[in-house]
């Protein structure tokens, strides 16, 4: 999947893909959505031109057949077994009390969507400790100012487009806030690569040019010209946000205008603002700078005042090595543990799971480290982060933001290294939650 697919995950009751691997797009977002997800079955074939799916003794599905997906498992089952629904009772709600009452680490979820959030708040998440906002941008109402935007020849053109998204983003943080009132929300601001959002296929560049009032050959060649060898080590996270300030600033004004917004009914909200893939000091002095400027117009314009946490998404291996830098202008850091384990070992998160069961049975790593933290490597790096964090600033408040928040395992890790709180998909904040107090209680017991 690409994250445009996203709209077609929303609809969808299961994810099946014949690419990818644990931390992969479509794992990410199925596990974040609830949906149950297999991903990188690359023994299935799909042919596309025929709607069938082969599986791996030849068997053939075609559309309209039934398939079971067990995505704990990461079996494909052939037509529907009975199942049984989970059910949130008393005798339930009453057992992970007592598992919040032992344990001694924070439990956050990952939401994007006002439905994430409700189901993070459902399972009693303590916050929302990563919000991506890129999702955000992808409906249809919203692409196409989107693409204006990054067709646009000048901050002024850039600002226009950017303007019609301002209402749009300022009501999706103000519901995000109002149903996680009082509690923390951390707010990434734009992350990917702006080509992710254009199109590839002909009749996308057609309506693209048709919506812009361009030649499709123009289109077609700034599409083109917008791709990059290596997107993950491209122009994306803050890089962006330096090259292409007007995106940070609108999404920093949404933020505060929701802020106030939200603040009307309820408790007053105070988000977190983080800024992702920072690797240097200066990259959060810059942008840093710019947000204060607009808190400040949005003060003034509201008469009303209101504070604001800004933070850093660390998953470079520099930013774990200048922690003590970047802390200095940084109330938190949040380990950014997909990314940082693909930097660390120089894997693709969306191709390693092609050749990762042969690693894995031959012994090379005892687990797939997209799945469980690899404390040798990727854990030196965040305890190195952790140790010069506080070094710089000894109040920082330490996270992982990561796929890893939900494993027991690397909780375990983030316990002995000293982290506040780890944040995991709204679905596994029950496991996080008991695994977290049986961890506590292990070591009281002894």
């Amino acid at each position: 999947t690409s994250p445009e697919d996203v709209r077609g995950m929303h609809v969808a009751a299961a994810v099946l893909t014949e690419r990818g691997g644990m931390t992969s797009h479509a794992a990410v977002i199925g596990r974040g959505l609830g949906l149950p997800s297999v991903v990188g079955a690359a023994n299935m074939g799909f042919r596309l031109n025929d709607k069938v799916l082969i599986s791996q003794d030849g068997r053939r599905f075609h559309e309209g057949d039934t398939i079971t997906v067990d995505g704990t498992s990461g079996q494909i089952l052939a037509g529907a077994p009975a199942m049984v629904e989970a059910a949130l009772d008393d005798a339930f709600r009453t057992f992970m009390s007592w598992a919040d009452d032992a344990r001694d680490i924070g439990i956050r979820a990952n939401a994007d969507t006002p439905a994430d959030a409700a189901t993070a708040r459902n399972f009693a998440a303590q916050g929302i400790g990563l919000c991506r906002t890129e999702h955000m941008f992808f409906e249809a109402d919203r692409i196409t100012p989107m693409r204006e935007m990054i067709f646009a020849d000048s901050p002024e053109d850039r600002k226009a487009a950017l303007a019609r998204l301002l209402p749009m983003q300022r009501a999706d943080f103000t519901e995000l806030f109002r149903i996680m009132e009082g509690m923390p929300v951390c707010i990434r601001l734009f992350d990917p690569p702006l080509h992710e959002f254009l199109p590839t296929d002909r009749a996308g560049l057609r309506d693209l040019a048709e919506a812009l009032d361009l030649p499709v050959s123009d289109v077609t060649r700034r599409v083109e010209a917008m791709g990059e060898y290596n997107p993950m080590l491209g122009m994306r996270g803050v890089r962006l946000g330096i090259a292409v300030p007007e995106i940070y600033d609108m999404q920093a004004r949404a933020i505060f205008e929701a802020t106030l917004d939200a603040s009307k009914d309820g408790a007053p909200v105070e988000p977190e603002i983080m800024l992702p893939l920072v690797s240097a000091m200066k990259e959060v002095e810059l942008v840093k700078t710019r947000i204060d400027a607009v808190a400040a117009a949005v003060r003034n314009e509201r008469g009303r005042d209101f504070h604001y946490s800004l933070g850093v998404m660390v998953e470079t291996p520099r930013a774990c090595l200048r922690a003590d830098e970047i802390a200095q202008h940084a109330h938190f850091i949040s380990f950014g543990t997909n990314d940082l384990t693909q930097m660390t070992y120089g894997l693709s998160r969306d191709d390693a799971g092609r050749f990762m069961s042969h690693y894995v049975q031959q012994g090379v790593f005892a687990e797939d480290p997209f799945h469980r933290l690899d404390p040798d490597g990727v854990g030196e790096l965040i305890k190195i982060g952790v140790e010069r964090g506080r070094r710089g600033n000894r109040g920082i408040m330490l996270s992982i933001c990561g796929e890893h928040g939900g494993d027991p395992d690397s909780i375990a890790f983030c316990r002995e290294a000293g982290i506040d709180y780890v944040s995991c998909s709204p679905f596994r904040v029950p496991v996080a939650r008991l695994a977290a107090a049986q961890l506590a209680l292990k070591e009281k017991i002894g």
